[in-house]
């Protein structure tokens, strides 16, 4: 049986497919890859973390977006859509449409049974080469756990983790706290 051959996909035809897309795909070395929906939790989480973060930034230079804003990593060229990110001073994007932004400080992402080994592995991979990135916090979908990942001042990545005696995680770039009751609120 012969297989049929795979075209690669450009940045440019990557970007003018996704304009008219109805669904959020990732892009990585001139393939598209469709992103699965989000369960009922895993939203509920999101809107948690979303609510919680842009309340306790109100008066702070910093900016949340959900996962309708891009994330492009310009040292692999992986476009993808994180749960959530958090800006603190000036923002980056891949051009004038501001679709696409370059810096984010804080990657947010909820693990669910399907992305669970690409957020962990292959993605937070791709994450570490954003020199803007200093947190990268994973929030388990199915049981009440919080990861964060701090780049420490030598560049290396230190985990912390909430338990029965830290349920909270502080985010030390943006001054915020997360609270592992908050964030599983009515999820």
């Amino acid at each position: 049986m012969q297989q049929k051959a795979v075209s690669f996909i450009s940045e440019q035809e990557y970007l003018d497919f996704e304009k008219d897309s109805e669904t959020k795909n990732e892009y990585f070395d001139g393939e598209i890859f469709a992103m699965a929906g989000a369960s009922r939790k895993h939203n509920l989480i999101v809107v948690n973390i979303i609510a919680s973060l842009g309340y306790q930034l109100k008066n702070k230079p910093c900016r949340v977006y959900p996962s309708d804003m891009r994330l492009k990593i310009e040292k692999t060229g992986l476009y993808t859509y994180p749960d959530v990110m958090v800006v603190c001073g000036e923002e980056k994007f891949g051009d004038e449409k501001q679709d696409t932004l370059l810096n984010p400080d804080i990657i947010i992402e909820v693990l669910s049974d399907s992305t669970e080994k690409y957020d962990r592995g292959t993605k937070f991979k791709n994450y570490r080469q954003i020199e803007s990135l200093k947190e990268y916090v994973m929030i388990a979908q199915n049981a009440k756990s919080m990861e964060r990942y701090f780049r420490d001042e030598k560049g290396q990545w230190v985990l912390t983790e909430t338990d029965d005696n830290n349920p909270f995680i502080d985010l030390k770039i943006s001054g915020c706290r997360l609270e592992i009751d908050e964030v599983y609120d009515k999820a």
